[in-house]
């Protein structure tokens, strides 16, 4: 378990005590809901071969989130698809040098 800063503590010590109120507005409420419900809807399969060890360091990510690495992978890719996970500054500058340094592959489309 990570450990919580005082600011942290202060709030779950409230939060135990019952202090805390939802200022949200049963819209906004119904919204969220409908957001997370349309989220966890699971209704298609994927299969995609990972190097080993990829998947060890995602298993290891996801003991350490304590999700199921399956609910870590489908996490990751619904953050990138709707646009709140991008590569940082460093990443881009760091595979710019390697591009510079390797041939690009032609892609002739999707592959099965």
């Amino acid at each position: 378990m990570p450990r919580i800063d005082e600011y942290e503590s202060e709030v779950l010590t409230a939060y135990d005590k019952g202090e805390l109120k939802s200022i949200a507005t049963k819209a906004e409420l119904a919204k969220f809901k409908a957001a997370a419900r349309a989220t966890a809807i699971k209704d298609r399969r994927v299969n995609i071969r990972l190097s080993s060890g990829d998947l060890n360091d995602i298993q290891v990510k996801a003991l350490e989130e304590g999700v199921p690495y399956q609910t870590l992978i489908a996490s990751v890719l619904h953050k990138y698809v709707t646009g709140r996970l991008r590569e940082s500054q460093e990443a881009k500058h760091s595979q710019g040098e390697t591009a510079k340094r390797r041939p690009t592959r032609r892609s002739s489309g999707p592959r099965a």
